[in-house]
């Protein structure tokens, strides 16, 4: 039950882009349209996972028993480029357009702030190994969940009047802004 409780709230309440405004360069230059966001959503749901799982086991293992604490930025930093480098040679054998259609926000997964964050929110939350895996997962969901719903939403605003003041990023900006409103109704959730 401690382990949906994690999954629902790092991806519905605490989701990162909308409540703790991490990942917002992505989210918001990917997001144009619905099928390269769930490409980038799904990188950083595998990204995600076993930036989780390696950074719980290295901090575990390694920097907590060695007194290394300080160091924690820094190696999660090396362990998540190191994985995006991995995703990001897979994405142009196996995947070429939608790696062509990344461009540069793939490898923007590597500073991601929001891969990070997960990673060091697990140590500060002091989470065992599996809740590490969950929170990271479900956070990483709740990326892929906002991203894709502001590229569906993107995508109907085309075709819409647009006042010229707000066409653009402005609109963007204020719908993003909207869904943010929208998710803290998941913080009355009562889990």
């Amino acid at each position: 039950m401690n382990l949906l409780i994690i999954a629902i709230t790092s991806a519905l309440v605490s989701n990162v882009v909308l409540s703790q405004f991490l990942g917002i360069c992505s989210f918001v230059g990917v997001s144009k349209s619905l099928k390269n966001s769930a490409g980038m959503g799904g990188a950083v749901i595998f990204v995600t996972f076993i930036a989780s799982t390696v950074a719980a086991l290295l901090y575990k293992f390694v920097l907590s028993p060695l007194g290394l604490d300080y160091l924690r930025t820094i190696v999660f930093i090396l362990v998540i480029a190191a994985l995006v480098q991995i995703v990001e040679m897979f994405m142009k054998k196996t995947m070429k357009s939608l790696y062509n259609a990344l461009g540069v926000y793939l490898p923007l997964i590597t500073t991601n702030c929001a891969v990070l964050g997960v990673a060091i929110s697990n140590v500060n939350n002091g989470y065992s190994f599996a809740e590490s895996i969950v929170n990271g997962v479900g956070t990483a969901i709740g990326y892929l969940i906002s991203i894709c719903l502001l590229a569906g939403i993107r995508e109907h605003l085309e075709g819409n009047d647009v006042p010229y003041s707000f066409q653009g990023m402005p609109i963007v900006l204020v719908t993003a802004g909207l869904m943010a409103i929208a998710f803290f109704g998941f913080s009355g959730l009562q889990l």
